[in-house]
């Protein structure tokens, strides 16, 4: 059962950056212009769609999941730094304590790794 856990976490907790990924593709110029409105290159959106489809990805299949991890918990506590300081507005404070908890979820994935439904999961063999 731990596995069907672990395995359903990866997903859920990996989903939203997917999800988040297709709408940045969908509506490319209008991302690039939030980004730019809060002094970041517009340039900087192409690696950060990258980092939203690869990693996630990798969590979910279990492939360096400890690394991806730790290099989606980063960017979480970045993006909360930079896009959502204004608590004044609701909705900012909802997400910039939303991206603090995802970099929790990752920090925790970073720290115990995958369960047995992984690609890198540890091989047991038995000595006869």
């Amino acid at each position: 059962m731990a596995n069907v856990f672990d395995l359903l976490g990866r997903i859920l907790i990996s989903a939203l950056f997917l999800i988040s990924a297709y709408n940045k593709i969908s509506n490319i110029d209008g991302s690039i212009g939030w980004m730019e409105s809060f002094g970041i290159p517009g340039l900087l959106l192409y690696p950060a769609i990258l980092i939203e489809i690869i990693l996630p990805v990798f969590i979910i299949i279990g492939y360096k999941a400890r690394i991806s991890a730790a290099i989606l918990a980063s960017f979480c506590i970045l993006t909360a730094f930079i896009f959502h300081l204004d608590f004044s507005n609701q909705m900012q404070l909802v997400s910039f304590l939303k991206n603090i908890g995802l970099a929790g979820g990752f920090l925790f994935i970073m720290a115990n790794g995958t369960k047995e439904w992984s690609v890198d999961r540890e091989k047991k063999y038995v000595r006869l």
